[in-house]
């Protein structure tokens, strides 16, 4: 007996939710509209043309109708605003183990690269039941990271970072699509994402392995581009330390305070007057234009598991 035919499976960790909280919605609105309707149906019933109902005048305090009225869609709607914002929420807190994939959108592409330095461009490899982490980020327009079975869609924004956090819970390939209009050859700007067993994921990754880790590369470029020359505890420059910074709080020169992300980073890079951290001078150069998509990808891997300066 052939297996039933799955128009829109529910493939990830996010699907589950989503589908509930859409499920209550349309439950809710069903019930509100055959309210609405059955009261429609019945006074037009009762108050016809001819009818002996009775017609007083028109009650003009009634209290306790107002606040029903007002409250209880108000109630109803700050629950259902928490209960999405909660689970929204959910896809910007992954675990502390989330695999790390960097994403780079163009037209009209998809170009991915795992931490081990494997890249694949229209596919996404990931384990089944393992949490992953997208870090993503565009080379020219605004696309949109939309995946239908996992329910998942992100857009994907030139000149910054937006991530996304998943996990796989059906083995099999789902589509990947751009749902941002971003030119001539938008609709075909798609890929799958291809969930394995995580001993066949991990045979392929290795595969790919040849090349150096995404963190290794963004060491050397580190270095070609000279952050190693201020950034060291040897330097004769005066630089902020960038050991463990992702994920730190950092405090400015304006005395504001903020948790360094990878798009702190960035702006540091490539902005680098943005934001100075208190106790520096504004003497960090710019490499807007010098550095690539992914190559900034790099450095930022790096930076992350940049280990404790001696």
């Amino acid at each position: 007996m052939n297996p039933p035919v799955e128009i829109l499976p529910a493939a990830s960790s996010a699907a589950g939710p989503f589908d509930l909280l859409m499920l209550a919605l349309l439950l809710l609105s069903t019930l509100m509209a055959v309210a609405l309707a059955l009261m429609v149906i019945g006074f037009s019933i009762r108050f016809r043309a001819g009818s002996r109902a009775e017609r007083p005048g028109p009650v003009r305090h009634r209290r306790a109708i107002e606040y029903a009225w007002t409250g209880i869609p108000l109630l109803l709607f700050c629950a259902i605003y928490a209960w999405a914002a909660y689970d929204y929420a959910q896809l910007f807190r992954p675990p502390a183990g989330a695999m790390p994939v960097f994403v780079v959108a163009k037209q009209w592409m998809w170009k991915l690269e795992h931490r081990n330095g494997r890249r694949e461009i229209g596919e996404l490899h990931v384990p089944l039941g393992q949490p992953v982490r997208l870090v993503m980020t565009s080379q020219d327009v605004i696309h949109s990271f939309f995946v239908p079975a996992f329910r998942l869609k992100q857009d994907v924004v030139p000149g910054r970072y937006t991530t996304l956090a998943f996990t796989a819970t059906k083995l099999g390939r789902f589509h990947l699509f751009c749902a941002e209009y971003c030119g001539t050859e938008h609709s075909l700007m798609r890929g799958e994402i291809v969930v394995m067993r995580p001993a066949e994921f991990e045979q392929w990754l290795q595969q790919g392995a040849d090349t150096p880790g995404i963190a290794a590369r963004g060491f050397a470029l580190y270095r070609r581009y000279g952050c190693s020359g201020c950034h060291e505890p040897g330097s004769s420059v005066h630089a902020p330390s960038l050991a463990h910074l992702v994920g730190r709080t950092v405090h400015l020169q304006d005395g504001r305070t903020l948790v360094a992300d990878e798009n702190y980073v960035r702006d540091s890079i490539l902005l680098p007057r943005k934001d100075i951290v208190a106790g520096y001078g504004p003497d960090m150069p710019s490499f807007a234009g010098q550095i690539s998509e992914e190559d900034l990808l790099a450095i930022i891997a790096y930076i992350r598991e940049k280990p404790d300066e001696r």
